[in-house]
């Protein structure tokens, strides 16, 4: 289940005899967590105990938290956290067992981070998968920002316009540990009712986090503020150019891909299955593919090749002596659907990636 669905599951009662929290979202995972202690708390379940369960952990704990008598308790909690989401040989047959004879009047809970395609596939997995409720924790993605942070305002009997809402996500985004904390802040300087911009524009400070899987999607969007506000980022926080000229590129190839195929007369669905589209980035995709043309998706593909060559210090002429600066015009022109030649006024502003 989604994490949000994870509050009504949990107000219908009974629970479950094992819960697994999953994702790469600390805050949310965190608030799931809690909200899972807290009911089986309140169900009876008064003794815990966590195991951390590292690359030399000793499976058999396990086995020991789960079926030794308790002297202050008949009902305990016992979390599992699994911080690689890799139990090896033994953890993945402990966990198997586990979860096929779960132990009478014990509640397990089992954190780890989100699990790509591979690892979903493993048998310890599956046989976990069908005896827990399996809670999926999701990235707060930029375009839902704005809404779930209204919504937790409104936890507190305050609200904001548009506007607001909007310069907080930009101040936030990829950092909802401190975007809880700047919201509380808010709650705790100003009374209930509708906040202002100018109250929120004094009150909130700049504590966003962009990593490098922000890019993409910023790209395909066509939004050149964030796309340059994350190249900002990721140059002062020393990410090594190569990957992110890398990931630009990735999506340049894509791009002219998909729509080759497009012009060829395959239908969407099967265009993104052959060129390994994500279904989080179908939509941005699609509608980027559609504003493209092969011609100038090819030469944005050559141009990142120059950028290459120049970070190597072969500098082709035409082009800035900075590559970070034409990987944001090259950055801005894929979401656009347009092309700047080399030498040509830039598409973004060359004072916009500072050195």
């Amino acid at each position: 289940m989604r994490a949000e669905d994870l509050p009504r599951h949990l107000a219908r009662g009974p629970l479950a005899p094992l819960y697994v929290v999953s994702g790469d979202e600390p805050l949310l995972a965190i608030e799931a967590q809690d909200a899972i202690r807290a009911a089986a708390r309140a169900a009876g379940y008064t003794e815990r105990s966590v195991l951390h369960a590292d690359a030399r952990y000793d499976w058999s704990q396990l086995t020991g938290a789960t079926q030794g008598m308790s002297l202050f308790s008949e009902r305990r909690i016992v979390e599992i956290r699994l911080p690689s989401g890799k139990p090896g040989k033994e953890g993945g047959e402990a966990l198997t067992a586990h979860a096929q004879s779960p132990a009478p009047d014990v509640l397990t809970l089992l954190a780890l981070p989100a699990l790509d395609y591979k690892a979903r596939k493993a048998a310890w997995v599956a046989a976990v998968e069908a005896a827990a409720v399996w809670v999926e924790v999701s990235k707060i993605e930029r375009q839902a920002l704005p809404d779930w942070i209204g919504q937790r305002l409104a936890r507190q009997q305050q609200r904001a316009r548009r506007a607001a809402l909007d310069f907080i996500a930009d101040r936030v985004e990829g950092n909802l540990l401190a975007a809880h904390q700047e919201i509380g802040k808010l709650g705790l300087l100003y009374p209930a009712g509708e906040l202002t911009l100018e109250q929120v524009s004094e009150a909130v400070l700049d504590v966003a986090r962009f990593d490098l899987w922000t890019l993409p999607q910023a790209m395909l969007a066509g939004d050149r503020v964030r796309v340059l506000r994350t190249l900002q980022a990721l140059r002062a926080e020393g990410e090594a150019l190569p990957l992110v000229l890398w990931a630009i590129t990735e999506e340049v190839r894509t791009l002219l891909r998909l729509r080759g195929l497009l012009d060829r007369g395959l239908p969407w669905a099967q265009a993104a299955r052959e060129v390994w589209v994500r279904r989080e980035k179908e939509a941005l995709t699609q509608r980027a593919v559609q504003r493209a043309d092969p011609s100038q998706l090819g030469r944005l593909l050559a141009r990142c090749a120059e950028v290459d060559r120049l970070f190597k210090g072969l500098r082709p002429r035409g082009t800035d002596s900075d590559p970070w600066l034409e990987l944001a015009d090259i950055a801005c022109a894929v979401g656009a659907g347009r092309y700047t030649a080399p030498g040509a006024p830039p598409y973004a502003s060359r004072s916009a990636v500072p050195s």
